[in-house]
């Protein structure tokens, strides 16, 4: 499961290869599906064919990953025959995020997970009932993953993400002939560009109308949010992430937290930074720029104002503490105690938008309640 810390699919297959950084070019395609807000991937559409190419697999990457994807496998042309060839639509799939969850619920193919490393990290309640009936396998540790069970599962494919390229675990998976496809979702700086990925996992089901709908939904909603914030004058300044060990950590300027914060109309106090993941300050640099915030969202676990001063005493100092406006983003979880927000938030930022902007300007939205923060006195 990726997790982080604040916000933080047998297939049948013409060539088994373990995932494989390719150079293919195709120019005579009918159609392409570029992303409004994504930058990680787009699809082309061909006679009897699609390719889907996942331009930036993980930070830092050179070179990206194309799938060919065809109803029928005979109608792929021969020089593609050496690529990872999929036949669609998938039936059954083994997934490695709780972020890929929603993606299936929403398309309607909850039914096609079988296995999933460390079950109980999945709030959905549909994939819990699933789940409770035996319906998905835990496969163990994500890194860990049982690799005999998953072969014995016999999935079309391995939807999975990668941090630093490390292909070592899906060498392993393709040497079973499953090919893996790599999800790179949380590269994506704009929220709604990671949740444009639902039309990456919609190809996979010949699905990209249903993605485009629902998409559209959410983009609507979200910019409509924006504009209702960007009315109000009164902007305030807020805080996020919390001190692991000896050091805090919290969103870079260009992260897409920050992003949220901003469309929230409110002034997150690192927005001139630069950095694109996280930040990693000492205390004191924390607390001599963001002591007197005004809101203090996104601390990691804490449930409680004790929880939060029992694990660090200066905590308290600050002045977000004193006026109670601290507000978790973990509260809502699911039956076995996994994040909703890690899970969900990814899909749905409108919903984290609405969320922030209730929390500071509360009268825009007097018919709506929080869905995935709570006020740490409440």
């Amino acid at each position: 499961m990726r997790n982080s810390l604040f916000f933080i699919s047998f297939c049948f297959l013409l060539c088994c290869n373990s995932p494989r950084e390719s150079t293919i070019e195709e120019t005579d395609s009918k159609s392409t599906l570029k992303p409004k807000y994504a930058t990680g991937f787009q699809i082309d559409y061909y006679d009897g064919y699609k390719i889907v190419t996942v331009d930036r697999p993980h930070m830092n990457a050179k070179k990206g990953f194309k799938y060919i994807l065809a109803e029928e496998v005979d109608q792929v042309p021969e020089h593609l025959s050496g690529e990872t060839v999929i036949q669609i639509p998938l039936s059954k799939m083994v997934c490695t995020s709780t972020t890929h969850i929603p993606l299936l619920d929403y398309l309607n193919e909850s039914d096609k997970l079988i296995g999933f490393p460390t079950t109980d990290y999945i709030s959905s309640k549909t994939m819990r009932m699933r789940i409770d009936s035996g319906l998905v396998k835990d496969l163990g540790v994500d890194k860990e993953m049982n690799i005999e069970l998953l072969a014995e599962l016999g999935p079309d494919a391995v939807m999975a993400y990668t941090i630093n390229g490390d292909y070592g675990q899906f060498n392993k998976i393709a040497q079973l002939g499953i090919p893996t496809i790599i999800n790179a979702e949380y590269l994506e700086e704009h929220p709604l560009g990671r949740a444009e990925w639902l039309k990456f996992t919609a190809a996979f089901f010949n699905k990209e109308a249903l993605a485009d709908s629902i998409f559209t939904s959410i983009e609507t909603n979200y910019n409509q949010l924006k504009s209702k914030a960007s009315t109000i004058s009164t902007t305030y300044r807020v805080l996020s992430g919390v001190v692991y060990g000896d050091t805090w950590y919290l969103p870079g300027g260009q992260n897409y937290a920050a992003k949220l914060i901003a469309d929230a109309n409110a002034n997150y106090l690192w927005e001139e930074d630069s950095t694109r993941g996280f930040l990693e300050l000492s205390f004191e640099a924390v607390y001599e720029k963001a002591h007197k915030a005004d809101y203090w969202i996104g601390v990691a676990s804490f449930e409680t104002l004790e929880n939060l001063a029992n694990a660090d005493a200066r905590y308290a100092e600050f002045d977000a503490f004193k006026n109670h406006r601290i507000y978790t983003n973990n509260w809502r979880k699911g039956d076995k105690g996994g994040s909703e927000f890690l899970e969900l938030g990814y899909l749905r930022p409108d919903i984290i938008l609405q969320d922030l902007i209730k929390i500071m300007h509360p009268n825009l939205l007097d018919n709506k309640e929080l869905y995935f923060h709570k006020n740490l006195v409440e």
